[in-house]
């Protein structure tokens, strides 16, 4: 059994205290760091997800019920944090990987990388 996080998969996290318009509460993140690293540190790099959804450039839609979630949602490639596991409090389900695809896209736009 695997009991660390996965890339491509959606948890809700503990954002709280958060700062600022960081995120607040207890919300849904992809987690977009690679496995070795989610095996291996005490801490994964996510991608916020939020609604309601706002269509930039540098998000990605995703439509219920991918990776288990209820309702559109939007991850936030402009809000990529790196966090301590110990905010992870459930798996809500995975993404296809057509849209970590577009996700990946979406980082490098975010990012300006080429």
């Amino acid at each position: 059994m695997i009991n660390f996080p996965l890339r491509s998969e959606i948890w809700i996290v503990n954002w709280n205290p958060s700062r600022g318009s960081e995120q607040a509460g207890k919300r849904p993140a992809l987690i977009i760091q690679n496995n070795i690293g989610n095996e291996k540190a005490a801490t994964t790099i996510v991608a916020a997800i939020s609604t309601p959804v706002k269509n930039y450039p540098m998000n990605v839609i995703l439509e219920p019920p991918e990776g288990g979630l209820h309702e559109r949602s939007m991850v936030k490639t402009s809000q990529i944090l790196t966090i301590s596991k110990e905010r992870l409090e459930k798996r809500l389900g995975i993404i296809s990987s057509e849209k970590m695809a577009e996700v990946n896209a979406a980082i490098k736009l975010s990012l300006d990388l080429t």
